[in-house]
């Protein structure tokens, strides 16, 4: 069972995944093994999503969601690597965000703003050719 969230949990048999050899380094072993892990997650056929669920990630991530591990020799923990991955891909398309509520600055962070202006004005006029007297 991958979990995603209270909410979200995946049955591991919803999960499609390929094999393939890595390339990098590795010799041999690299050569004549299958290390690299895929794994897909059709979203639009899954049985385990709720419909909010399905419609937030369809809109984020598309009906297919493939995430790829080599970054390992080991096909097992490639194997883990990508179920993290997709889990963590998962959780952020369905978080919800908040809307942002418009605020004023603050009357000292105009102030702030104003000497910072007037400082970076000091400078540059400094930086010119000197009046002649």
């Amino acid at each position: 069972m991958l979990v995603v969230s209270r909410s979200c949990r995946i049955p591991l048999d919803e999960l499609e995944w390929r094999f393939s050899s890595s390339g990098g380094p590795g010799g041999q072993h690299a050569n004549t093994s299958n290390t690299r892990a895929e794994v897909r997650f059709d979203i639009a056929h899954s049985p385990s999503l709720g419909p909010r669920q399905r419609a937030r990630l369809l809109e984020k991530l598309g009906p297919v969601v493939r995430v790829v591990a080599d970054d390992e020799r080991s096909q097992l923990r490639n194997r883990e690597l990508a179920l993290q991955r997709l889990g963590d891909r998962l959780r952020e398309a369905l978080k919800v965000e908040r809307p942002r509520v418009a605020t004023r600055p603050s009357k000292g962070a105009k102030i702030r703003r104003l000497e910072s202006k007037r400082r970076t004005s000091e400078r540059k006029r400094l930086r010119g050719k000197p009046e002649p007297e």
